[in-house]
């Protein structure tokens, strides 16, 4: 079984990223089915070490905008949700629940360089996902790096062991705002087969 042609064009062959959204909500409900879907991509250890911060309202975006560099921070400021996709270096600790049938929690604790690969690796793959759920419910991305770490931890991750990683703007984009499209690698450039 596999998805028919129309699926694989809003996922990747017609997506794109955004930068200029239409005034148009996105909703509590809607970031939860995003969640919801989302957490079922596969993790190592089912270790699930993403957190998400979406950043909606007027307050939250001007804690947000100080952190952005000035390239993002207007495509930031219009987008309806701005996504920060972070991940728990202390994920270890959920491993008794999220992995049961292992003592999957020593494989990691005390172990920092084990447990830094493990966080950024699985939190990236996570946000990826987050990506591919919107564009799989109607939702656009804009995923971005050009902002400030340190400010965005000091501002929304205080006091916790959780660093962010890159931020997803999400909402309804405006298609005619768009550059030509990027290309990119063919097979040969970029693959091999062994």
């Amino acid at each position: 079984m596999q998805l028919d042609d129309r699926s694989l064009d809003i996922l990747f062959r017609e997506a794109r990223t955004h930068s200029v959204w239409q005034d148009r909500l996105v909703d509590d409900d809607l970031l939860h089915r995003l969640y919801d879907l989302m957490k079922w991509g596969p993790t190592s250890a089912n270790c699930c070490p993403a957190r998400f911060v979406f950043v909606r309202s007027e307050e939250a975006k001007r804690r947000l905008l100080s952190a952005m560099d000035p390239g993002n921070q207007e495509k930031t400021r219009t987008a309806p949700v701005t996504a920060i996709v972070a991940q728990d270096y202390e994920f270890y600790e959920k491993l008794p629940q999220l992995f049961p049938h292992a003592d999957a929690r020593s494989w990691f604790a005390g172990n920092q360089p084990v447990i830094d690969t493990t966080a950024f690796r699985n939190g990236t793959l996570q946000g990826a996902y987050l990506i591919l759920a919107a564009r799989s419910l109607g939702l656009d991305a804009g995923p971005m790096s050009g902002f400030n770490n340190e400010m965005v931890d000091k501002e929304f991750f205080a006091g916790t062991k959780i660093k962010s990683n890159f931020v997803v703007n999400l909402g309804y984009g405006d298609a005619s705002k768009l550059f030509p499209r990027s290309p990119r690698l063919n097979f040969e450039e970029a693959a091999q087969i062994l």
